[in-house]
């Protein structure tokens, strides 16, 4: 057939400077059928699929984006892990849960009465204050620190729940776990559960109270940084935030049982409070595998810190939980400043579009570029020798179709190194994939124009 069309072709093309002559319909009608039946068999179904490209990098130091008002800070005066007491340690920016220091801060180790605080807030959440708590005989045989509630005395959850957290009552902590959970177990399952949801993947508790305890998983006990986590999450993301952080702050507080025939003062031994201007909370912590610990919070010039310490000593040095805890936020509140990260950092380079070569001219597909876009503002709290990795995750080619709002790859946020934030990127605006009809008459044109122009 194609014999014939270039047969018939040749004898009706027009003698120069005559008018140009129209193809005849019948003709061009069985060509085109051809033609759509030949593509149809040799063009695949993702002619438009485009391997991605190599991912690219650009660096940015944070420092040419601040201004001259910005702390200069003398990285020798950064401080090391020989500076502490504490096994493990950790310093924390609580607005975002970043970790600006790190001592071991991943290690798993028992970590006492700090796991009160999750006691605490599963109480807060599940429980209702008023709650009656009803003493089982497993309750009333916990060892010291004791408030000595008994077997079937009545109390207010709301008063067990100050004598838990000033205290730090054991007794009164497995009360709070059966009411709550049901059982000691069925509280554990809860206690796990929530720490998963915060995000703390090293964590496995067995008892309410800390005290140390080992089963088939493993021993009771958490990392320095879970334990951060589960305070940030504590005086931050909880609906009951602010009743947590009212019962921790009290100084002094006295109550009864439900009957009456027994009176009670708690007295508050987070002797943090009273140390630093700013201090929030905090919980206390011992038993003899754990030796001493802390977490607990200040705020101060708009800057939230949260330091935990496992580790920290043993009997006859009580105090150096205090003094690493002191370093550790002064450390946080002398090199670390407030800026202010958005997406005019990014080079937007538009992509290229890929067009199959069947369907538009090699010209025009070098030509044909779409833009993205990515949105973001993070306040962060940064030294001053902190560096920003900005990497681009970005196909080298983009295929048709493409939709306003398609993601079509991400940009990946490091801060030294560790992935900070990872945010999506997106196509801002719309280009149809050519159907057979834009097809047929776009290559009808460029034939025609090519031959009889």
């Amino acid at each position: 057939m194609l014999g014939l069309y270039f047969k018939y072709h040749k004898r009706k093309q027009k003698p120069a400077g005559r008018r140009r002559q129209k193809i005849p319909a019948g003709f061009l009608f069985v060509w085109i059928l051809v033609t759509v039946v030949l593509l149809c068999s040799v063009i695949p179904a993702k002619a438009f699929v485009m391997p991605p490209q190599q991912q690219r990098i650009v660096h940015w130091n944070n420092r040419s984006k601040q201004n001259s008002n910005t702390l200069q800070v003398d990285t020798e005066q950064k401080i090391t892990d020989n500076d502490l007491h504490a096994l493990s340690a950790v310093l924390m920016d609580g607005e975002n849960g970043r970790i600006l220091y790190d001592k071991a801060g991943e290690e798993v180790r028992a970590n006492a009465s700090t796991t009160k605080i999750l006691t605490c807030i599963l109480a807060l959440e599940y429980g209702d204050l008023d709650d009656t708590v009803v003493i089982s005989s497993y309750a009333a045989k916990m060892p010291d620190v004791q408030l000595n509630i008994r077997e079937g005395e009545e109390y207010k959850l709301k008063d067990l729940l100050y004598s838990l957290m000033l205290e730090s009552h054991n007794d009164s902590a497995v009360a709070i776990a059966e009411h709550i959970g049901g059982s000691v177990e069925q509280f554990a399952e809860l206690m796990n559960q929530k720490a998963v949801d915060i995000g703390c993947m090293k964590t496995h508790f067995i008892t309410p109270n800390g005290l140390d305890a080992k089963d088939k998983h493993g021993i009771h006990g958490t990392t320095a940084a879970d334990l951060a986590r589960i305070l940030r999450y504590c005086i931050k993301e909880s609906p009951e935030k602010d009743t947590f952080l009212t019962i921790t702050r009290t100084s002094v507080y006295s109550f009864t049982n439900l009957a009456g025939t027994r009176s009670f003062t708690c007295n508050n031994h987070n002797a943090f409070l009273n140390m630093m201007d700013g201090a929030l909370t905090g919980k206390t912590g011992f038993t003899g595998t754990a030796g001493y610990c802390y977490v607990g919070a200040l705020e101060r010039d708009g800057k939230l810190f949260i330091v935990a310490l496992l580790g920290c000593g043993w009997p006859g040095n009580k105090t150096y939980k205090w003094a690493d805890t002191k370093k550790l936020m002064n450390y946080g509140l002398d090199h670390y400043q407030e800026h202010t990260i958005k997406d005019d950092i990014l080079q937007k380079t538009d992509i290229p579009i890929q067009y199959d070569p069947n369907y538009r001219r090699q010209q025009d597909a070098e030509k044909a570029t779409i833009a993205w876009d990515c949105s973001f503002s993070e306040t962060l709290l940064l030294r001053e020798d902190e560096q920003i990795t900005v990497r681009y995750i970005l196909p080298e080619k983009l295929g048709l179709p493409l939709q306003t709002g398609m993601q079509i790859g991400s940009v990946v946020l490091s801060i030294n190194g560790k992935v900070y934030a990872i945010y999506p990127v997106f196509i801002t605006e719309t280009i149809s994939e050519m159907t057979w009809k834009d097809f047929i008459s776009g290559y009808i044109k460029y034939y025609i124009d090519r031959n009889y122009s």
